[in-house]
């Protein structure tokens, strides 16, 4: 008999309202979870496959479909990384992995990886394309966080920032083009929102365009999102931007993402830690990232009509620790089994 068992599952988790960027629209984020038993331990995680990234909730499925057999005969977190290459697929293998380990051998993940425990941190809250009035109204509501971050396509970008601005004047901002600009509306539109109380420009040239950044005259920092996956990016954003954002599903996982982090920080780069949108189950490995981070966008659970069960709480802009059977633990061994109901409620 396999000591381990490997269950994959497919969820669709209802958004509150149309989550709209440069690339298209939704109203619900589809998801698959990944649950690995051993004995009497489980281990999970969520992933958020992402077509920019070719990658389908289908050709996910079928990735870890095929590696089943080896993660069922006890493929290492090492292993794996070597086996699989970054993406969704992996990412989600990787962080159930260490959601086992730390299980199994009574501890969390933090102590692990020798990682700073989550508390609370501040984190961004998305306003998504829409009109001038609507995401000046979307602003209102949420005056008084202290970090937005505005999706922008190139249309009325000025004008809507603006309006945005006024709405929540105490705001700082991270506007996020998702490499909707060209060079010339990036330079024009850094020195019309100079005033704007702009924190970072976010992703605004094309990734396989992005090298004509060695043009960017502005003042107002750029962070790379779609530019930058792995470890293996970095000499090149190293040169164009100041900021880098960090995701698991596109790390691959957060073994990856940890040499990322500890790769920039060497390299002197800020870290951005984001995340696509889904429920806490996604967000939890990640935030072991935030006490390392500049800027924190983990606001993926406030973007739906109902999260997981033990999940982060949200309030006016801060985000405070889930519980540790959600995932990543401390955990006592009494206790070991007690989440896997926690994490199969999805809409």
């Amino acid at each position: 008999m396999k000591r381990r068992h490997l269950t994959v599952e497919q969820q669709s988790w209802k958004l509150e309202n149309e989550f709209r960027i440069s690339r298209g629209a939704r109203t619900q984020a589809d998801v698959i979870v990944v649950t690995i038993n051993e004995e009497n331990f489980v281990g999970k995680a969520e992933v958020a496959p992402t077509p920019h990234y070719n990658e389908t909730i289908e050709s996910v499925m079928a990735q870890l479909s095929a590696i089943k057999p080896n993660i069922e005969s006890g493929l290492s977190i090492g292993a794996l990384n070597l086996l699989l290459s970054p993406g969704a697929a992996r990412n989600a293998l990787d962080c159930a992995l260490w959601d086992l380990k730390a299980r199994k051998e009574g501890s969390s993940v933090a102590e692990l990886t020798h990682t700073n425990p989550f508390e609370a941190c501040e984190t961004a809250q998305t306003i998504s394309v829409g009109s001038i009035d609507d995401m000046a109204k979307a602003a209102t509501e949420i005056r008084e966080y202290p970090l937005i971050k505005v999706k922008f396509d190139a249309e009325d970008v000025v004008e809507k920032m603006r309006a945005i601005a006024k709405a929540a004047p105490t705001s700082r901002f991270i506007l996020d083009a998702n490499e909707a600009w060209t060079l010339e509306q990036l330079n024009q539109f850094a020195d019309q929102l100079i005033d704007c109380n702009i924190a970072l420009l976010e992703q605004p040239l094309p990734s396989s365009d992005d090298s004509g950044l060695i043009g960017y005259t502005g003042k107002i920092p750029l962070c790379a999102d779609e530019s930058v996956h792995t470890c293996k990016d970095l000499d090149h954003v190293s040169k164009l931007y100041h900021y880098i954002n960090i995701k698991l599903d596109k790390t691959g996982g957060l073994t990856e993402a940890l040499k990322l982090l500890h790769q920039a920080k060497n390299n002197k780069i800020g870290i951005m830690i984001g995340c696509m949108v889904g429920t806490s189950l996604a967000m939890a490995p990640a935030a072991l990232l935030a006490h390392y981070a500049e800027f924190v966008d983990l606001d993926g659970p406030t973007l739906l009509c109902k999260d997981r069960e033990l999940g982060f709480k949200y309030k006016n802009g801060k985000m405070e620790k889930s519980e540790p059977e959600l995932w990543g633990g401390p955990y006592k061994p009494a206790h070991a089994d007690r989440s896997y109901r926690y994490f199969h409620n999805g809409r």
